[in-house]
Protein backbone atom coordinates (compact mmCIF):
# COMPACT_ATOMS: atom_id res chain seq x y z
CA UNK A 1 0.00 0.00 0.00
CA UNK A 2 3.08 2.23 1.25
CA UNK A 3 6.74 1.99 1.11
CA UNK A 4 9.61 3.86 2.35
CA UNK A 5 13.25 2.81 2.39
CA UNK A 6 13.05 1.16 5.12
CA UNK A 7 9.68 -0.26 6.09
CA UNK A 8 5.83 -0.82 3.98
CA UNK A 9 2.42 -0.50 4.55
CA UNK A 10 -0.24 -3.00 4.30
CA UNK A 11 -3.29 -4.85 5.81
CA UNK A 12 -2.82 -7.08 8.70
CA UNK A 13 -2.43 -11.08 7.14
CA UNK A 14 -5.22 -13.09 8.98
CA UNK A 15 -1.49 -15.44 10.35
CA UNK A 16 -0.40 -12.39 11.76
CA UNK A 17 -3.08 -11.33 14.52
CA UNK A 18 -1.17 -12.30 17.27
CA UNK A 19 1.91 -10.66 16.41
CA UNK A 20 0.02 -7.63 16.27
CA UNK A 21 -1.69 -8.09 19.27
CA UNK A 22 1.88 -8.73 20.88
CA UNK A 23 3.38 -5.37 19.08
CA UNK A 24 0.40 -3.30 20.71
CA UNK A 25 0.58 -4.41 23.89
CA UNK A 26 4.43 -3.55 23.75
CA UNK A 27 3.87 -0.36 22.27
CA UNK A 28 1.40 0.41 25.16
CA UNK A 29 3.42 -0.96 27.74
CA UNK A 30 6.38 1.69 27.06
CA UNK A 31 3.68 4.66 26.35
CA UNK A 32 2.82 7.62 29.45
CA UNK A 33 -0.29 5.74 30.26
CA UNK A 34 1.37 2.43 30.42
CA UNK A 35 0.45 1.94 34.37
CA UNK A 36 -3.36 2.51 34.06
CA UNK A 37 -3.67 0.66 31.11
CA UNK A 38 -2.35 -2.12 33.04
CA UNK A 39 -5.00 -1.95 35.07
CA UNK A 40 -7.98 -2.01 31.83
CA UNK A 41 -9.21 -5.38 31.19
CA UNK A 42 -11.46 -4.03 28.46
CA UNK A 43 -8.26 -2.58 27.14
CA UNK A 44 -6.32 -5.39 27.99
CA UNK A 45 -9.02 -7.67 26.08
CA UNK A 46 -9.20 -5.00 22.93
CA UNK A 47 -5.19 -4.98 22.65
CA UNK A 48 -5.67 -8.71 22.03
CA UNK A 49 -8.57 -8.89 19.48
CA UNK A 50 -6.43 -8.27 16.49
CA UNK A 51 -9.17 -9.70 14.57
CA UNK A 52 -12.25 -8.30 16.18
CA UNK A 53 -10.68 -5.12 15.19
CA UNK A 54 -9.77 -6.08 11.49
CA UNK A 55 -13.61 -7.08 11.40
CA UNK A 56 -15.05 -3.62 12.20
CA UNK A 57 -12.98 -1.80 9.62
CA UNK A 58 -9.37 -2.76 8.77
CA UNK A 59 -6.15 -3.04 10.63
CA UNK A 60 -2.85 -1.84 8.83
CA UNK A 61 0.55 -2.65 9.70
CA UNK A 62 4.52 -1.47 8.74
CA UNK A 63 6.22 -3.86 8.18
CA UNK A 64 10.39 -3.87 7.59
CA UNK A 65 11.30 -3.91 4.34
CA UNK A 66 14.92 -5.56 5.33
CA UNK A 67 14.67 -9.19 4.64
CA UNK A 68 16.86 -10.05 7.52
CA UNK A 69 14.02 -8.84 9.51
CA UNK A 70 11.59 -11.50 8.55
CA UNK A 71 9.03 -8.98 7.49
CA UNK A 72 9.09 -7.55 11.44
CA UNK A 73 5.86 -5.68 12.15
CA UNK A 74 7.38 -2.29 13.54
CA UNK A 75 3.48 -0.42 13.60
CA UNK A 76 0.13 -0.80 13.31
CA UNK A 77 -3.40 1.17 13.49
CA UNK A 78 -7.03 0.16 12.94
CA UNK A 79 -9.20 1.60 10.82
CA UNK A 80 -12.99 1.06 12.65
CA UNK A 81 -15.72 1.95 11.26
CA UNK A 82 -18.33 4.08 12.48
CA UNK A 83 -21.05 2.41 14.58
CA UNK A 84 -19.04 -1.12 15.03
CA UNK A 85 -17.69 -2.42 18.30
CA UNK A 86 -14.44 -0.57 18.77
CA UNK A 87 -15.63 2.81 17.58
CA UNK A 88 -15.81 5.64 20.47
CA UNK A 89 -16.63 8.63 18.56
CA UNK A 90 -17.04 7.86 14.97
CA UNK A 91 -20.50 7.76 13.99
CA UNK A 92 -21.81 5.81 10.73
CA UNK A 93 -20.40 7.06 7.65
CA UNK A 94 -16.92 7.85 9.31
CA UNK A 95 -14.15 5.92 10.46
CA UNK A 96 -11.66 6.52 13.36
CA UNK A 97 -8.57 5.51 14.18
CA UNK A 98 -7.60 3.40 16.82
CA UNK A 99 -4.61 1.69 18.92
CA UNK A 100 -2.08 3.54 16.66
CA UNK A 101 1.02 1.64 17.81
CA UNK A 102 5.03 1.54 17.18
CA UNK A 103 7.78 -0.70 18.04
CA UNK A 104 9.52 0.74 20.81
CA UNK A 105 12.74 0.15 19.04
CA UNK A 106 11.43 1.52 15.49
CA UNK A 107 10.59 5.21 16.85
CA UNK A 108 11.94 8.30 15.21
CA UNK A 109 11.78 6.58 11.53
CA UNK A 110 8.01 8.14 10.41
CA UNK A 111 6.23 4.97 11.24
CA UNK A 112 3.66 6.91 12.89
CA UNK A 113 2.90 9.05 10.56
CA UNK A 114 2.89 7.25 7.76
CA UNK A 115 0.55 5.12 9.41
CA UNK A 116 -2.24 7.72 9.88
CA UNK A 117 -1.84 9.05 6.27
CA UNK A 118 -2.75 5.07 5.05
CA UNK A 119 -5.27 5.00 7.41
CA UNK A 120 -6.86 8.06 6.44
CA UNK A 121 -6.36 7.05 2.18
CA UNK A 122 -8.25 4.48 3.12
CA UNK A 123 -11.33 5.91 4.82
CA UNK A 124 -11.06 8.32 1.49
CA UNK A 125 -11.43 5.00 -0.59
CA UNK A 126 -14.48 3.91 1.37
CA UNK A 127 -15.94 7.24 0.51
CA UNK A 128 -16.90 8.17 4.41
CA UNK A 129 -17.36 11.77 5.61
CA UNK A 130 -14.47 12.43 7.98
CA UNK A 131 -11.64 10.33 9.97
CA UNK A 132 -11.44 10.70 13.89
CA UNK A 133 -9.04 9.82 16.42
CA UNK A 134 -8.77 11.13 20.39
CA UNK A 135 -5.24 10.43 22.50
CA UNK A 136 -4.55 11.34 26.04
CA UNK A 137 -3.64 14.79 26.95
CA UNK A 138 0.05 13.13 28.06
CA UNK A 139 0.33 11.46 24.39
CA UNK A 140 2.80 13.49 22.38
CA UNK A 141 1.05 12.28 19.78
CA UNK A 142 -1.18 14.84 19.69
CA UNK A 143 1.30 16.93 17.80
CA UNK A 144 1.81 14.69 15.27
CA UNK A 145 -2.04 14.89 14.33
CA UNK A 146 -1.81 17.86 13.87
CA UNK A 147 0.83 18.64 12.03
CA UNK A 148 -0.74 15.74 9.77
CA UNK A 149 -3.81 18.03 9.17
CA UNK A 150 -6.19 17.10 11.89
CA UNK A 151 -8.34 19.55 13.82
CA UNK A 152 -9.58 20.26 17.25
CA UNK A 153 -13.12 18.91 18.38
CA UNK A 154 -13.29 20.27 21.61
CA UNK A 155 -16.93 19.28 21.53
CA UNK A 156 -16.52 15.67 21.58
CA UNK A 157 -14.06 15.87 24.36
CA UNK A 158 -16.31 14.99 26.97
CA UNK A 159 -17.96 11.73 25.43
CA UNK A 160 -13.77 10.59 26.32
CA UNK A 161 -14.30 11.17 29.98
CA UNK A 162 -14.28 8.17 32.14
CA UNK A 163 -11.59 5.92 30.56
CA UNK A 164 -9.02 4.68 32.97
CA UNK A 165 -6.55 7.04 32.07
CA UNK A 166 -7.96 10.33 32.02
CA UNK A 167 -8.77 13.57 29.55
CA UNK A 168 -8.38 12.70 26.07
CA UNK A 169 -8.24 15.26 23.15
CA UNK A 170 -10.16 14.68 20.21
CA UNK A 171 -9.60 15.15 16.47
CA UNK A 172 -11.63 15.21 12.93
CA UNK A 173 -9.77 15.09 9.34
CA UNK A 174 -13.43 15.62 6.86
CA UNK A 175 -12.52 14.19 3.15
CA UNK A 176 -16.00 14.82 1.79
CA UNK A 177 -16.30 18.68 0.18
CA UNK A 178 -20.44 18.62 -0.42
CA UNK A 179 -23.06 17.23 1.09
CA UNK A 180 -24.45 15.58 -2.98
CA UNK A 181 -21.59 14.67 -4.32
CA UNK A 182 -19.03 11.96 -2.46
CA UNK A 183 -15.84 10.84 -3.77
CA UNK A 184 -14.64 6.75 -3.30
CA UNK A 185 -12.77 4.41 -5.07
CA UNK A 186 -14.25 2.60 -8.01
CA UNK A 187 -15.91 -0.71 -7.14
CA UNK A 188 -15.35 -3.42 -9.59
CA UNK A 189 -19.16 -3.84 -11.19
CA UNK A 190 -18.89 -0.09 -11.60
CA UNK A 191 -15.75 -0.64 -14.17
CA UNK A 192 -18.02 -0.77 -17.33
CA UNK A 193 -20.11 2.36 -16.82
CA UNK A 194 -17.09 4.38 -15.59
CA UNK A 195 -15.62 2.96 -19.10
CA UNK A 196 -18.48 4.40 -20.84
CA UNK A 197 -18.84 7.53 -18.94
CA UNK A 198 -14.70 8.67 -18.90
CA UNK A 199 -15.02 7.50 -22.74
CA UNK A 200 -17.89 9.66 -23.94
CA UNK A 201 -16.12 12.53 -21.95
CA UNK A 202 -13.13 12.31 -24.40
CA UNK A 203 -14.83 11.01 -27.52
CA UNK A 204 -17.76 13.58 -27.51
CA UNK A 205 -15.86 16.50 -26.59
CA UNK A 206 -12.50 16.51 -28.49
CA UNK A 207 -12.61 15.79 -32.18
CA UNK A 208 -10.09 13.26 -34.25
CA UNK A 209 -8.97 11.27 -30.89
CA UNK A 210 -6.83 8.25 -31.77
CA UNK A 211 -8.43 4.82 -31.36
CA UNK A 212 -5.71 3.35 -29.78
CA UNK A 213 -5.71 6.42 -26.77
CA UNK A 214 -9.65 6.32 -27.89
CA UNK A 215 -9.19 2.48 -26.23
CA UNK A 216 -6.46 3.19 -23.41
CA UNK A 217 -9.15 6.00 -21.78
CA UNK A 218 -11.65 2.87 -22.32
CA UNK A 219 -9.67 0.61 -20.12
CA UNK A 220 -10.93 1.28 -16.62
CA UNK A 221 -9.89 -2.23 -15.66
CA UNK A 222 -6.58 -2.40 -16.34
CA UNK A 223 -6.51 0.97 -14.74
CA UNK A 224 -8.28 0.38 -11.54
CA UNK A 225 -5.85 -2.88 -11.31
CA UNK A 226 -2.95 -0.90 -11.57
CA UNK A 227 -3.59 2.55 -10.15
CA UNK A 228 -6.53 4.08 -7.75
CA UNK A 229 -10.50 5.01 -10.45
CA UNK A 230 -11.96 7.68 -8.27
CA UNK A 231 -16.02 7.77 -8.76
CA UNK A 232 -17.92 11.31 -7.77
CA UNK A 233 -21.11 9.74 -6.86
CA UNK A 234 -24.73 11.61 -6.36
CA UNK A 235 -25.27 11.11 -2.83
CA UNK A 236 -28.72 11.05 -3.31
CA UNK A 237 -29.26 9.04 -6.61
CA UNK A 238 -26.22 7.40 -6.55
CA UNK A 239 -25.34 8.19 -10.19
CA UNK A 240 -21.88 8.25 -10.97
CA UNK A 241 -21.05 11.60 -12.39
CA UNK A 242 -17.40 11.83 -13.02
CA UNK A 243 -13.86 9.90 -12.48
CA UNK A 244 -9.95 10.19 -12.27
CA UNK A 245 -6.89 8.26 -11.94
CA UNK A 246 -4.41 8.86 -9.31
CA UNK A 247 -1.14 6.82 -9.03
CA UNK A 248 -1.34 4.16 -5.55
CA UNK A 249 1.27 5.78 -3.11
CA UNK A 250 4.76 5.71 -4.13
CA UNK A 251 4.24 5.58 -7.91
CA UNK A 252 3.16 7.39 -10.84
CA UNK A 253 1.01 7.15 -13.56
CA UNK A 254 3.51 9.09 -16.31
CA UNK A 255 6.13 10.44 -17.14
CA UNK A 256 4.98 14.01 -16.31
CA UNK A 257 5.66 13.09 -12.81
CA UNK A 258 9.30 13.31 -10.66
CA UNK A 259 10.29 12.45 -7.31
CA UNK A 260 8.36 14.21 -4.70
CA UNK A 261 5.16 14.81 -7.14
CA UNK A 262 1.62 13.02 -7.89
CA UNK A 263 0.01 13.01 -11.08
CA UNK A 264 -3.93 13.03 -12.05
CA UNK A 265 -4.81 11.76 -15.28
CA UNK A 266 -8.12 10.78 -17.53
CA UNK A 267 -10.51 13.61 -15.76
CA UNK A 268 -13.74 12.99 -17.06
CA UNK A 269 -17.17 14.19 -16.43
CA UNK A 270 -20.49 12.79 -17.54
CA UNK A 271 -22.54 14.90 -20.05
CA UNK A 272 -25.55 14.99 -17.38
CA UNK A 273 -23.64 16.53 -14.32
CA UNK A 274 -21.72 19.12 -16.04
CA UNK A 275 -22.47 22.36 -14.86
CA UNK A 276 -22.39 21.17 -11.14
CA UNK A 277 -19.10 21.66 -10.61
CA UNK A 278 -18.21 18.52 -10.66
CA UNK A 279 -14.75 18.67 -12.54
CA UNK A 280 -13.36 21.04 -9.99
CA UNK A 281 -14.23 18.92 -7.01
CA UNK A 282 -12.90 16.07 -8.57
CA UNK A 283 -9.31 18.21 -8.98
CA UNK A 284 -9.77 19.12 -5.75
CA UNK A 285 -10.13 15.64 -4.61
CA UNK A 286 -6.97 15.29 -6.32
CA UNK A 287 -5.15 17.69 -4.35
CA UNK A 288 -6.43 16.48 -0.76
CA UNK A 289 -5.26 12.47 -1.65
CA UNK A 290 -1.90 14.57 -2.46
CA UNK A 291 -2.02 16.58 1.23
CA UNK A 292 -3.07 13.21 2.92
CA UNK A 293 0.24 11.18 1.55
CA UNK A 294 2.36 14.13 2.28
CA UNK A 295 3.32 14.96 -1.58
CA UNK A 296 4.00 18.66 -2.34
CA UNK A 297 3.03 19.28 -5.86
CA UNK A 298 0.65 17.81 -8.37
CA UNK A 299 0.80 17.50 -12.39
CA UNK A 300 -0.96 16.63 -15.54
CA UNK A 301 -0.64 16.28 -18.72
CA UNK A 302 -3.08 17.95 -21.40
CA UNK A 303 -3.00 19.03 -24.79
CA UNK A 304 -4.09 22.38 -26.84
CA UNK A 305 -6.98 20.71 -28.32
CA UNK A 306 -8.29 20.08 -24.92
CA UNK A 307 -9.49 23.53 -24.03
CA UNK A 308 -12.04 22.91 -21.58
CA UNK A 309 -9.51 20.88 -19.43
CA UNK A 310 -6.44 23.44 -19.78
CA UNK A 311 -9.42 26.29 -18.91
CA UNK A 312 -10.26 24.61 -15.84
CA UNK A 313 -7.01 24.19 -15.17
CA UNK A 314 -5.84 27.73 -15.16
CA UNK A 315 -8.91 28.98 -13.10
CA UNK A 316 -7.86 26.85 -10.25
CA UNK A 317 -4.58 27.93 -10.14
CA UNK A 318 -2.33 25.42 -11.98
CA UNK A 319 0.59 26.34 -13.72
CA UNK A 320 2.50 25.77 -17.14
CA UNK A 321 5.77 23.31 -17.53
CA UNK A 322 6.99 24.55 -20.21
CA UNK A 323 10.07 22.47 -19.79
CA UNK A 324 8.15 19.41 -19.52
CA UNK A 325 6.09 19.63 -22.70
CA UNK A 326 6.86 17.84 -26.51
CA UNK A 327 5.26 18.68 -29.46
CA UNK A 328 3.25 15.73 -30.85
CA UNK A 329 2.92 14.88 -34.57
CA UNK A 330 0.50 12.87 -36.43
CA UNK A 331 1.31 10.86 -39.33
CA UNK A 332 -0.76 13.25 -41.59
CA UNK A 333 1.72 16.00 -40.65
CA UNK A 334 -0.90 17.75 -38.23
CA UNK A 335 0.02 17.53 -34.34
CA UNK A 336 -0.40 19.29 -31.42
CA UNK A 337 1.47 20.45 -27.95
CA UNK A 338 1.41 18.14 -24.95
CA UNK A 339 1.09 20.71 -22.26
CA UNK A 340 2.16 20.34 -18.47
CA UNK A 341 0.89 21.76 -15.42
CA UNK A 342 1.88 21.69 -12.10
CA UNK A 343 0.49 23.22 -8.96
CA UNK A 344 1.22 23.15 -4.95
CA UNK A 345 -0.91 20.43 -3.12
CA UNK A 346 -2.01 22.82 -0.44
CA UNK A 347 -4.08 24.60 -2.86
CA UNK A 348 -7.92 24.73 -2.65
Amino acid sequence: MLSGSSFSVRPLAHTEFAREAELVHTAYAAGPYAEELARDAAWAAAERDSAGRAAGGAVLVAVASDAADGGALLGAVTVVRGGSAYAKLAAPGEVELRFLAVSPDARGEGIGAALIRAGVELALCWGVDLVRLDTGVKNPAAGLYERLGFVRTPELDAKLDGLSYGSSLSYAYPLQERVDVRLREIRTAEIPEVSELVLAAYRDDYEGLPATYLGEIANVAERAAQHRVWVAEDTESGALLGTITTPRPGQRLSDVAQPGEMDLRLLGVARSARGRGIGSLIMRHGLRLARIRGTARVVLNTSTEMVAAYQLYDRMGFERLPEREQRIERPDGSGFTLLAYGIDAAAS
